[in-house]
């Protein structure tokens, strides 16, 4: 994977960003007037940062020093200016290292085959981003987003336990630190995603938006209740299940090895005649969550790698602007 975060910040995706909002649901307990509603108002005492001046600033927040030293118009910027803390959490475990292209097929990928030529594999092939890398260029483009609005960001990771917590602020030091992160993760591990969302609504002390990556292959019970401990403690969700097509379309016919990405083990099997049993338990592992997510007013979207970053994202914020 390429480890340098210049690589999130295509100007073609960044200037269509720039033109879109990702409003809260709910009243934030922020503390400046901005896209969302707040009962709060003023700036907390926590100096941050500079950031240049724009039109509608309070000129009382203006730094009169830089401007005699410079002859620029800077706003002092506080921990607390933000009315939106939002936590973008991204499952980094070995199963979000699949991807159905044909160089994984030659490597990590756990469909290997056995008796077709090469030429016949990639019919049923459409992806070649693994489901990780597919949801990092999103979570990074959902934390541009959040400081150009001003929000404040932050990014757990997490495989069989939580590997790193940065805490949400709305400085670009902090968006660059979220974004390096992003760029050089490693999938390891095995998944236990309800025990990790679990700790991470733990430490959210004031609510916020909740934004989850993963494949959610993990007990569905115990996520669904992970998930509902965010709703409990107020926070607003957001759950993107990211799926391989070859995973949901099961689009192969002939003797393959199927390899447990996570335990390594491997079974063989004619995929034909389980095909029909196999989509229906997938449609209903998806319906599942989908409806979990419905009745506990969880943002629920499925994406699939096939689909391109931008568009999936774009589609689904266009939609929620209509919506709310």
């Amino acid at each position: 994977m390429q480890t340098d975060y210049k690589k999130f910040l295509q100007p073609s995706v960044i200037s269509k960003l720039a033109n879109i909002e990702l409003k809260a649901k709910f009243v934030v307990e922020g503390f400046i007037a901005g896209l969302h509603k707040s009962p709060y108002h003023g700036f907390s005492v926590e100096f941050a940062e500079h950031r240049q001046y724009m039109p509608g600033d309070d000129l009382k927040y203006l730094d009169w020093k830089v401007l005699g030293r410079t002859d620029r118009y800077y706003i002092k910027q506080f921990e607390e200016e933000t009315n939106l803390k939002s936590y973008i959490i991204v499952d980094s475990s070995r199963s979000m290292q699949f991807r159905s292209s044909e160089s994984e097929l030659n490597s990590v990928s756990p469909l290997k085959k056995l008796f077709r030529k090469k030429e016949q594999v990639q019919s049923a092939i459409k992806s070649s981003i693994s489901k990780l890398e597919y949801s990092t260029y999103i979570a990074a483009s959902l934390a541009v987003l959040m400081n150009f609005q001003k929000d404040a960001a932050g990014l757990v990771v997490y495989d069989e336990s939580v590997k790193t917590f940065i805490p949400p602020k709305a400085t670009s030091q902090n968006l660059k630190l979220i974004l390096n992160k992003l760029a050089s993760i490693e999938p390891s591990g095995k998944t236990n995603t309800a025990s990790a969302l679990n700790l991470v609504a733990e430490r959210i002390k004031r609510r916020g938006l909740v934004i989850i990556f993963s494949d959610l292959f993990d007990d569905q019970t115990a996520v669904i209740n992970a998930l509902k401990h965010f709703r409990y403690k107020r926070n607003e969700v957001i759950m993107f299940q990211v799926l391989d097509p070859a995973e949901m379309n099961f689009a192969i016919d002939s003797p393959t090895i199927f390899k447990d990405m996570e335990t390594s083990k491997e079974m063989l099997s004619q995929p034909i005649s389980v095909m029909n049993s196999y989509q229906d338990a997938v449609k209903e592992f998806i319906d599942n969550y989908r409806n979990a997510c419905l009745s506990n007013n969880i943002d629920y979207v499925l994406l699939s790698t096939e689909t391109p970053f931008d568009q999936a994202l774009l589609g689904y914020l266009n939609k929620r602007k209509r919506l709310f």
